[in-house]
């Protein structure tokens, strides 16, 4: 199948052939043309898979066909769970609808509002936000939803995992009940579906993989090691390997920052990127890793998602995720668009419990190899390092001082590092630097 026959529009096809695109990924074939009809959509697709062209491309289509209004008022809403999210929302947007007589904007906390106010009051077709921003603008009365047409989750899964689910709901409020929706996940749990069937009405659901499970093209492969011994490991695996692009991931903001110096020491050009580096911190720090001039960029799972990095090679978990969805997510940062990758996970004996609920999760015993040197510790306990966390969708009722939004404070439009309640854990206040 060709895009030719997806029936989009021709602007649009000169759009993908200009991004050097022939043919359409499996989502997209299966996604594009009930969209296009004006249906809800549920989707299951990969990190990776091409799915965020399968929305905006008929999203831009049906807003470019449509009458259009005076003053430009928001017609369509892209919600995302990240600042990187949504910035690689927006760039697709751009890029897909640079033939078309549309504007767009993104939204997103951490940053000063004034220019995201600016773009505002100049008319805007499409907006990419996070929620708590959204919600900031609205309630300044910056924005309006009561024109929007189409609504769009993306990574639903994700949103409702950092406790976006009471902002969802208050978005929905503001929005016409008459509206094309779509929702897109990598992961369909119970709670998804519940919110699913609260916002879309006789969806068609479309799945580009199995639910839950990992794309063919990632080779993946645990090494068992002791504890102690994990920072030794990855630097001699990078050495050896003569590896140049690695994303790495930590399970809390402190690890990132102890493991990333770590590794400079070594010879090994590296930066963190997490919750509590700055916009511009956290930006620089990607640029130069796309760019090559970084060869490892350490990251909590705020970087899970959103990260665009084409032909990526390498990821490592250093550390099991708490939460087995989660694997998904940050291995789906390689294999992308086809291309092959390998995904490492560093496995101490506390950590054999979470490897157990990853594999019945993906439905794959992965391999296990122990190098001589980094053996793991025979006296490790065979229990989780501490309580597993609450399940997805109920940990926080709402994020409301989370980086996908503006914290709340007494002064509108600064950084997101004003002040905030008391940290409880790490990852809490993570997804309050969104």
């Amino acid at each position: 199948m060709s895009f030719n026959s997806l029936g989009l529009s021709e602007a649009l096809l000169k759009a993908i052939s200009e991004k050097g695109y022939t043919k359409p990924s499996p989502i997209q074939e299966k996604a594009i043309p009930p969209i296009l009809e004006g249906k809800d959509v549920l989707a299951s697709a990969q990190t990776g898979t091409g799915k965020t062209a399968g929305f905006t491309l008929p999203l831009l289509q049906i807003l470019s066909q449509g009458q259009q209004l005076r003053h430009r008022p928001v017609r369509a809403l892209v919600l995302t769970p990240t600042r990187e999210l949504a910035a690689q929302v927006y760039e697709n947007v751009k890029d897909y609808g640079t033939h078309l007589d549309l504007r767009s904007t993104v939204i997103f906390g951490g940053v000063n509002q004034k220019p995201q106010v600016r773009h505002l009051r100049q008319g805007m077709d499409i907006v990419v936000a996070t929620p708590g921003r959204l919600l900031d603008l609205e309630s300044q009365g910056e924005i309006s939803l009561a024109k929007v047409e189409i609504l769009v989750l993306d990574e639903a899964d994700r949103m409702l995992d950092m406790g976006f689910l009471r902002d969802i709901e208050r978005i929905m409020k503001l929005m016409p009940k008459r509206r094309q929706n779509l929702l897109f996940s990598a992961t369909f749990s119970k709670d998804i579906k519940k919110l699913a069937n609260g916002i879309l009405h006789h969806p068609v659901q479309v799945e580009a993989t199995p639910e839950n499970t990992t794309v063919d093209s990632i080779s993946q492969k645990v090494y068992r090691v002791a504890k102690a011994k994990k920072t030794d490991l990855i630097i001699y695996l990078i050495t050896e390997g003569n590896w140049k692009q690695v994303l790495v991931f930590t399970r809390t903001k402190h690890g990132a920052n102890k493991l990333c110096k770590k590794m400079i020491s070594s010879g090994i050009t590296a930066a963190a990127i997490h919750g509590n580096k700055s916009q511009g911190a956290r930006t620089k720090a990607l640029a130069g890793f796309k760019s090559n001039a970084i060869s490892v960029l350490v990251a909590t799972d705020i970087a899970a998602r959103g990260l665009d990095i084409p032909l990526l090679p390498h990821v490592v978990n250093f550390e099991l995720p708490n939460i087995s969805e989660d694997y998904v997510h940050r291995i789906g940062r390689t294999g992308r668009a086809g291309a092959s990758g390998e995904a490492i996970s560093l496995v101490s004996g506390e950590e054999r419990e979470y490897l157990r609920d990853i594999e019945k999760l993906v439905r794959l015993r992965i391999p296990v190899e122990v190098l001589e040197g980094f053996e793991p510790d025979p006296n490790a306990p065979n229990t989780m390092p501490k309580k597993k966390q609450q399940q997805r969708g109920s940990r926080r009722s709402s994020p409301r001082n989370s980086d996908s939004g503006n914290a709340r404070s007494k002064h509108r439009g600064s950084n997101d590092q004003g002040s905030r309640r008391p940290k409880r854990n790490d990852r809490r206040s993570d997804n309050r630097n969104r």
